[in-house]
């Protein structure tokens, strides 16, 4: 098992949706890469989750659902981007 970095924080990424969709996280934590990291399929919570090792710090990100971008709708912090749409922010302390 591979040892986090110092410092690195565990941050559960979670969005409840129907199955058989194709979920993924881009932010600014994977360079905007809307397949880097894909979320898998939970049974347990009907829900699509990633876990990523984060520094703290501040992050943008938005969900890639079956190819549309999409703040995450339980977040409670949005920023405007420069396509004129919003970006989820997360703390991490």
């Amino acid at each position: 098992m591979k040892t986090p970095s110092k410092g690195f924080k565990r941050v559960r990424f979670s969005l409840p949706a129907q199955r058989g969709k194709h979920i993924c996280l881009a932010g600014s934590f994977n360079n905007w890469e809307p397949a880097a990291t894909p979320l898998k399929w939970n049974a347990k919570t009907s829900s699509y989750c990633a876990n990523l090792m984060l520094a703290p710090g501040r992050y943008e990100y938005k969900y890639v659902i079956d190819g549309y971008w999409c703040i995450d709708p339980y977040c409670t912090e949005w920023v405007p981007n420069r396509l004129g749409t919003l970006n989820s922010v997360l703390r991490v302390a």
